[in-house]
């Protein structure tokens, strides 16, 4: 069977996911005692690092400013909001190096990123994304950096600027209008099946 262009640009996607996603399973897979916090401080680092640069650098280079100011903003407000956070509330790291704990910016960041990128791009993008962003917060308990429920609120935080910040670009994505007059009024909803 010959091999299309478009054979080709399917397969790509799916290699390239595989690849970034490899990493992290492969450490995941090894048990807790051959995986030194270190280790685990640095998979998370790869991780949010690359959801970033996946969130912004996808749509960039497809030629979607938009895209890639809407994931810029929504990475930005999820690290932003988790650093003040941690000023407002200190907490002692569990491995004692700092006494900023609560939340995880790395996971705010690491799911801002994912959040844009499931909005954004659809659940075939998302899911793997989301899947990466979990592992970097399970990456940072493992790491002991973080508490869990520091983890849960750095994915919270994230996950609100993500929705917040970010709007639809496919164009099948269900739409709610509001409309009225001094007469009436209502809202529409309108989607494809």
């Amino acid at each position: 069977m010959p091999v299309t262009p478009s054979a080709c640009l399917s397969v790509r996607p799916l290699r390239r996911w595989s690849m970034m996603l490899a990493a992290p399973v492969v450490l995941a897979s090894q048990s807790a005692q051959a995986a030194s916090p270190d280790d685990w401080d640095t998979a998370s680092d790869v991780g949010v690092g690359s959801l970033v640069l996946w969130s912004i650098g996808a749509p960039a280079v497809k030629g979607d400013k938009q895209g890639a100011l809407q994931a810029g903003a929504s990475v930005v407000t999820g690290f932003g909001a988790a650093q003040g956070l941690k000023q407002v509330f200190p907490e002692t790291r569990p491995d004692g190096s700092g006494n900023d704990s609560f939340p995880s910016g790395h996971t705010a960041t690491a799911f801002a990123a994912a959040t844009n990128i499931l909005d954004r791009r659809g659940a075939a993008e998302g899911i793997p994304a989301l899947a990466l962003a979990s592992f970097v917060g399970l990456a940072r308990v493992k790491a002991d950096k973080h508490h869990w429920y520091d983890v849960v609120a750095g994915a919270a935080i994230g996950s609100a600027s993500g929705l917040l910040i970010t709007r639809h670009q496919r164009p099948d994505a269900p739409k709610v209008f509001a409309w009225g007059d001094f007469h009436s009024a209502g809202v529409t909803y309108a989607a494809r099946f």
